[in-house]
């Protein structure tokens, strides 16, 4: 039986993974800011069957792959830490534009919509970690199926994900109109997600430990 301390970790950890500045959180608010909240839904339903494809690969055995081919899981690492660099890159860069800045783009299709989602969490290197170094720590042997934890506790993580990223979908719009009368609070948001991601990228790419061992 998976304890209650196990679950309030998993649920701990994915919000504050969640909260922190990343390319799910940043695709979902300009899409639902630019398209609206619909576009917004669609494309977290691609982040939502990409999270099941992690959870799905990470307890079938992709975290052993990545035990036996470490330079396999070193080359994930850093191209997740060159992603997170560009973006943050282009938040503080001169002439950089805030997330909730309001931008003329053609509207996607609901295909390309939910294909943009999957793929963006696809490619988001916070979800890779967590799936294969994080989450496997709160499974213990000893309390049942092994295959089972994984799957309850990758499905917190995803409940509570899909939560905050449905709230940041609904709310978009409010917080861009919000900071447009505030420039400083916008160029302050700027910097500071740029901040977290270039410290995200600096950490993932430093960073050599391996996927947590198959219980």
């Amino acid at each position: 039986m998976i304890t209650t301390g196990a679950v309030l970790g998993v649920a701990a950890v994915a919000l504050g993974m969640v909260l922190t500045p990343g390319p799910n959180m940043m695709y979902l608010v300009s899409r639902s800011i630019t398209q609206g909240r619909k576009a917004g839904l669609v494309s977290l339903t691609g982040v939502a069957v990409g999270f099941l494809g992690y959870l799905s690969a990470a307890n079938l055995g992709l975290s052993v792959v990545f035990r036996t081919v470490p330079a396999l899981y070193a080359t994930v690492k850093l191209a997740g830490a060159g992603y997170l660099g560009w973006l943050a890159w282009k938040a503080l860069k001169p002439g950089g534009v805030s997330v909730f800045t309001p931008k003329e783009l053609p509207p996607d299709s609901h295909r390309r919509l939910f294909a943009m989602g999957l793929m963006t969490n696809l490619l988001n290197p916070k979800i890779a970690v967590m799936y294969l170094s994080l989450i496997p720590q709160f499974v213990d042997p000893r309390a049942g199926h092994v295959l089972v934890q994984g799957f309850v506790l990758g499905g917190i993580q995803i409940a509570v994900s899909l939560l905050v990223n449905l709230l940041l979908v609904v709310a978009a719009g409010t917080i861009a109109v919000f900071l447009a009368r505030r420039p400083a609070w916008l160029r302050a948001q700027r910097y500071v997600m740029g901040t977290v991601l270039g410290a995200l990228a600096v950490k993932l790419a430093a960073d050599h430990s391996l996927p947590a061992p198959a219980s």
